[in-house]
């Protein structure tokens, strides 16, 4: 039987050979750092002549197997070990980013040098975010000085769209955030970025991945506040930071209302414990009027699963609007809040392609219900109505708004005629 067994076959040869000097050479950058090296001295502090030369290389030198060699040359002069010291062993550079001056006009040349680089050879992009990653673990080996460069480069290529702001998840390391160093970098980075753009920019792409909600965690556990995160950007000058903090704080919170109303509602508690639930939540977390009634509105509109016949959705709407009109009147006691009440109305009818025909009645269901006053719809008759299906809505609306008109001015001629 085992005369019988045939002989596994085994890997001869060249191929196998091939396999080994390349896997050598991988781990090899001795050549191409020792060619970046020397471009780099030869061209000096002159940037436009980095940026040539690096434009020229990535047509003779192998960009995409050591990208990170690259990456660490340009930024801190030669291969960076792990931990962020410099390797003893190998060529390294005087003319780096490390090494420039520590000012803003600086660090927007580097900045170019990169962006130039990247544009040019577009599979650099993700090891190069790979990178900024890798040397923002490393900050505690940096010096200040090299810190803050970083920091403001950072923050300048963020606003250039050069980097993802993903890349700020390097500073949530236990470590870093324990010592100080990552609350320390991100006001240098805030800074330089803010510098570049506002704050609306900044907010689009923290949101984009998510980064938004996860800015406290450059604080330790027992320091993770919205007092203590705005205080700190504030005393730094960064009160934009500190407000867009606030905010985000706020938005969290009216998540967690309208998630708790529509649950109190799907349970059918008593109206008058909503109404006073909502009070309390207006209290305890400074929310106005307006943005409640825009909260109890939405809350409404998402406890039931609405028919998907256009004909049978205005009448699923008006029971379930009947109900529940105490819980608006109760917040509507301001003009501003009724207004906002009836734009909220237009959105979702326009929004809820069922819903077209049914804004005149869900008007005036809440006109008889005394939640929207003759005012606020003649205000947004005249001039308070958006865009949004504007033509539809305000025909739907012409003839009561007409009645509204003539019952104004008989009660008006009839007050003279008293006088």
């Amino acid at each position: 039987m085992n005369n019988q067994r045939q002989q596994k076959p085994t890997l001869t040869g060249q191929r196998f050979k091939t396999r080994k000097r390349d896997e050598k050479e991988r781990f090899d950058p001795t050549h191409f750092q020792e060619s970046i090296v020397q471009g780099l001295n030869q061209s000096g502090t002159d940037l436009e002549a980095v940026a040539k030369f690096l434009d020229a290389s990535g047509a003779k030198l192998d960009y995409r197997r050591y990208a990170e060699t690259l990456f660490d040359i340009l930024v801190a002069g030669g291969m960076l070990a792990p931990g962020g010291t410099l390797s003893d062993d190998l060529t390294r550079t005087e003319f780096c980013l490390f090494k420039a001056q520590e000012d803003m006009e600086t660090m927007q040349a580097y900045a170019q040098v990169f962006n130039k680089l990247i544009r040019r050879y577009k599979y650099l992009e993700k090891g190069f975010e790979e990178e900024i990653k890798k040397l923002l673990l490393f900050l505690k080996g940096f010096t200040e000085s090299e810190r803050n460069k970083l920091a403001m480069l950072t923050g300048i290529l963020l606003a250039k769209s050069n980097l993802s702001a993903a890349i700020l998840s390097s500073l949530f390391n236990e470590n870093l955030v324990k010592e100080g160093v990552s609350a320390c970098f991100a006001v240098k980075l805030f800074r330089s970025w803010l510098t570049e753009k506002d704050i609306n920019s900044v907010s689009a792409s923290l949101r984009k991945v998510g980064m938004d909600s996860r800015l406290m965690e450059l604080f330790p556990a027992n320091k993770r506040s919205c007092e203590y995160f705005s205080k700190y950007f504030s005393d730094v000058g960064l009160k934009e930071l500190a407000d867009f903090a606030r905010n985000q704080q706020s938005i969290g919170a009216r998540k967690e209302l309208q998630k708790e109303l529509e649950e109190q509602m799907s349970r059918g508690d008593p109206l008058k414990d909503i109404i006073l639930y909502v009070r309390e939540e207006i209290k305890k977390n400074n929310i106005s009027e307006q943005t409640m009634i825009g909260l109890i509105w939405a809350s409404v509109m998402c406890s039931v699963e609405w028919n998907k016949k256009e004909e049978l959705v205005t009448e699923q709407a008006i029971k379930l609007l009947k109900q529940y009109s105490p819980l608006l009147k109760a917040f509507t006691s301001q003009g501003l809040s009724e207004l906002t009440l009836l734009l909220k109305i237009q959105e979702y009818c326009y929004d809820n392609i069922h819903f077209m025909n049914s804004f005149q009645k869900i008007v005036v269901l809440l006109y008889k219900a005394d939640v929207l006053s003759e005012e606020a719809i003649l205000k947004w008759y005249n001039d308070a109505h958006t865009a949004k299906g504007k033509s539809v809505f305000l025909e739907q609306m012409k003839k009561f708004v007409e009645w509204l008109k003539n019952a104004e001015e008989e009660s008006e001629s009839e007050e003279e005629e008293t006088d």
